[in-house]
């Protein structure tokens, strides 16, 4: 008898889901906490409590709506703790006939659910329509083409979305408002403050389960506050949209020493796990436009995180993998540096996006970018070591979006897939952006000497390092030629500053090697 167990992933959590679409009455939904998937790198806590609240409350709601629900906790005494294993448990106990999933959110399970599709209990692989485009819109799109530039592949989803055109042509007579988004830091701004979401017996239950299994991991739950629920996640999309989108535009590129979120929307992990639709979102934002309540490079910008970045970076991602997960065309080797996992570094810059990252799961995108990125790029940090940080501390952070943002826009790894020159600068980038370097004991002002920012000598390194594959660059001419042009006293100093520097960086074989090595331990949480 036909009788399918529908298994739903813990960023799956949409009603809308293909899955869970024109199911049979005698369908059973299968949603499992495991600790493989926990712990195989060590996920910030605060990850953890959001899969697991969310996941809790998305069960309860599919049970509302009348479907048969089978929900494995962690301490399940029969819990399996691998979720392919997990699955067909499941589905025997049932007597289900096969197991349909929707398209997971890393190639890993993708390919190991794939290699089920003609066991004894087989399984059923769905496209996931919950974006604007599949991987095989962003292959047809890329077929041909030399370069795999986001801003060609965003004008066409604004093509074909309709989102921001006035018949043909783009709102305002442009595709592009970035350089309307590039003010930096003002002491007189006054940032809005987040919703605090209440925590229900459900979400407290499992957050204490969270603590429980997971308290030797990053952070604490003490000041949980991301949305478990679609209606908490609503809540955080009206607040930004009327109280941070209209100023998100031009300053979403600069960077507080005190305020972690700024104008931005703190989206992105409902977003990645289903509780809003990248459409709801793109629309609302656009009405605010419309309605006159926010300019249009705020919006413009906002959208194309979304509509543009969001699914430019799926697209590689699934059309590039497996082998993109090993790319390293710079042979970078260097281990991540210690002070990643408990921000103890006397970089002020560094120190306050690491702490905010273990307080909140949370960094902006510049933090990302041009603070711990740029800092592990001019380090040639190994590509796997930043990946795996980068999946293991954000909230927002699945392996789809993550591993592109880091290996190819943060690494320059893929050899310029991605972006057309790596994403590298000096301490004067941060000076103009933020206002970390009045609280520093380094002057980003000096490039050698005992005050001066890391980041200068460094950056030079850099360049001296990887000439051999980056003077070439048209986009990095003027810059060879300055560094050509320098005396080379001066040039042996920044080296020599640099090299003692990189010696002295405690590299990362503490929390966060201990924690990988953990994770292959199904049972260890029992």
């Amino acid at each position: 008898m036909y009788k399918p167990l529908l298994l739903v992933l813990g960023d799956q959590l949409s009603l809308s889901l293909a899955t869970l679409r024109d199911a049979p009455n005698n369908a059973v939904v299968a949603l499992c906490e495991v600790s493989e998937e926990a712990r195989y790198v060590p996920h910030h806590i605060h990850k953890i409590g959001l899969f697991m609240a969310a996941m809790r409350h998305f069960a309860q709601a599919l049970r509302d709506k009348g479907y048969t629900v089978h929900y494995t906790r962690l301490d399940d005494p029969d819990n399996t703790h691998s979720l392919i294993e997990e699955a067909e448990r499941i589905a025997t106990q049932y007597g289900c006939s096969e197991i349909h999933v929707t398209r997971p959110g890393e190639w890993r399970l993708w390919d190991a659910m794939r290699q089920r599709q003609q066991a004894t209990l087989p399984w059923q692989l769905i496209e996931d329509e919950r974006f604007f485009t599949t991987p095989d819109d962003f292959a047809h799109w890329a077929h041909g083409r030399k370069q795999l530039r986001l801003e060609y592949f965003y004008r066409e989803q604004r093509k074909r979305t309709g989102l921001l055109m006035e018949g043909d042509s783009p709102a305002g007579g442009q595709w592009n408002f970035d350089h309307d988004n590039r003010e930096p830091i003002d002491a007189t701004l006054r940032f809005p403050a987040l919703p605090q979401h209440t925590q229900d017996a459900l979400t407290k239950e499992a957050l204490n389960d969270a603590k429980r299994h997971f308290s030797d991991h990053m952070g604490s739950l003490d000041n949980f506050n991301l949305p478990v629920t679609r209606r908490q996640a609503l809540v955080d999309l009206k607040h930004f949209l009327n109280h941070g989108l209209a100023d998100f535009g031009r300053y979403q590129d600069a960077i507080s020493d005190a305020a972690p979120f700024l104008y931005h929307s703190r989206l992105s992990a409902a977003l990645n796990i289903g509780l809003l639709t990248p459409q709801e979102v793109c629309e609302a934002a656009e009405q605010q436009y419309y309605d006159g309540k926010a300019p249009l490079n705020a919006v413009e910008g906002f959208i194309r995180q979304i509509l543009g970045w969001r699914e430019y970076v799926r697209g590689l991602y699934w059309t590039h993998m497996p082998n993109y997960k090993r790319e390293n065309r710079l042979g970078f080797e260097r281990d991540l540096p210690a002070f990643y996992w408990d921000g103890n570094t006397d970089m002020r810059c560094l120190q306050r996006a690491i702490q905010m990252t273990i307080d909140n799961s949370y960094a902006h995108h510049i933090q990302r970018l041009m603070v711990t990125g740029n800092f592990a790029l001019l380090c040639g940090v190994k590509p796997e070591a930043l990946c795996d940080w980068y999946l293991a501390v954000y909230a927002d952070a699945c392996e789809w979006v993550e591993l592109p943002n880091t290996l190819g826009m943060v690494l320059h790894a893929d050899g310029g897939l991605m972006g057309s020159k790596p994403y590298c600068a000096s301490g004067k980038y941060i000076d103009k952006m933020s206002d970390h370097c009045q609280h520093c004991r380094y002057s980003p002002k000096q490039v050698t000497g005992p005050k001066a920012c890391p980041f200068n000598s460094l950056y030079w390194h850099f360049l001296e390092t990887n000439a051999e594959q980056l003077n070439r660059n048209p986009r990095m001419k003027l810059i060879y030629g300055s560094l050509s042009r320098m005396k080379d006293e001066k040039r042996e100093a920044m080296r020599q500053q640099a090299e003692q520097f990189l010696a002295s960086l405690p590299t990362s074989q503490g929390y966060g090697q201990a924690h990988h090595t953990q994770g292959y331990n199904a049972k260890d949480t029992q």
